[in-house]
């Protein structure tokens, strides 16, 4: 059953809650809704408490202009106090960024895991990531939402022949829908390089995984992400690109979060 929180400057977070043990909260990445991270809660609820939610602009949550990422880590605080005061916190992709963002903001968390968050790793990605933002900020600005799906489509290496079948596809006006929640995760990416003093920050156990078939930009943006947290591990999910699938990734998420 789907319940609610307010978060600090009254938007209402909507989140579902199943299983039992050590709390868990699920951050869902662009384009999604905590809907998309359901089937993981299903693998990790035999184990966890698990946490997923609408983030703010999506789905069956609500929003409050103007955004800020400080909202965002806002949201979280009243999630994980209405769940119980202290939990570990996972994020796939730019939904990755958040939670850095908000384990170095100082939430109270036991342990952070994180999957592919898509920081720039040369010159050339960092500028690309900027004429994005650039190019979002416009068409956002003109509400011309098939138009930011399909330049967040473009951006993430999709082929034209495969946007074009998208933007045929029944997917399509739930696409549109959160359109503007696309530069919530370009803020949350900050400049697109890996923010290296604000990961210094987090104190708890940080777990930064990549999958083994993904492209090697990817194990190079996990590694510095590791390599800049106090307590923070590198690790493969077998077999797996960015498209991690859930009953893969679960066990390894478990065996990370079950550890005191």
């Amino acid at each position: 059953m789907e319940k609610t929180t307010v978060s600090r400057d009254g938007t209402r977070i909507a989140y579902t809650r199943s299983g039992r043990g050590p709390g868990v909260v699920l951050v869902s990445g662009a384009m999604s809704t905590g809907a998309t991270m359901a089937p993981l809660a299903a693998e990790l609820s035999d184990r966890f408490d698990v946490t997923v939610y609408d983030r703010r602009g999506r789905g069956e949550s609500g929003d409050t202009a103007p955004y800020a990422v400080e909202r965002e880590i806002e949201d979280l605080a009243a999630l994980i106090e209405t769940v119980g005061g202290e939990v570990s916190l996972y994020g796939m992709s730019s939904g990755g960024a958040l939670v850095l963002r908000a384990a170095a903001s100082g939430l109270p968390v036991r342990r952070v895991a994180v999957y592919e968050v898509p920081y720039a790793m040369d010159d050339a990605a960092a500028r690309a990531a900027a004429e994005y933002t650039e190019r979002l900020t416009e068409v956002l600005g003109q509400g011309r939402r098939g138009d930011a799906v399909e330049l967040f489509l473009r951006h993430t290496g999709l082929g034209e022949e495969m946007i074009r079948g998208a933007r045929q596809s029944p997917m399509w006006a739930g696409m549109e829908s959160v359109a503007p929640s696309l530069a919530y995760d370009d803020a949350v990416l900050g400049d697109s390089r890996v923010p290296r003093s604000e990961i210094a920050a987090i104190t708890v156990p940080l777990l930064v995984l990549a999958g083994g078939a993904s492209d090697a930009w990817w194990h190079e943006a996990a590694r510095a992400i590791a390599d800049a947290a106090p307590e923070g591990t590198y690790g493969t999910v077998d077999r797996q690109t960015h498209m991690v699938e859930p009953g893969v990734l679960a066990p390894v998420l478990a065996e990370f979060l079950a550890e005191s």
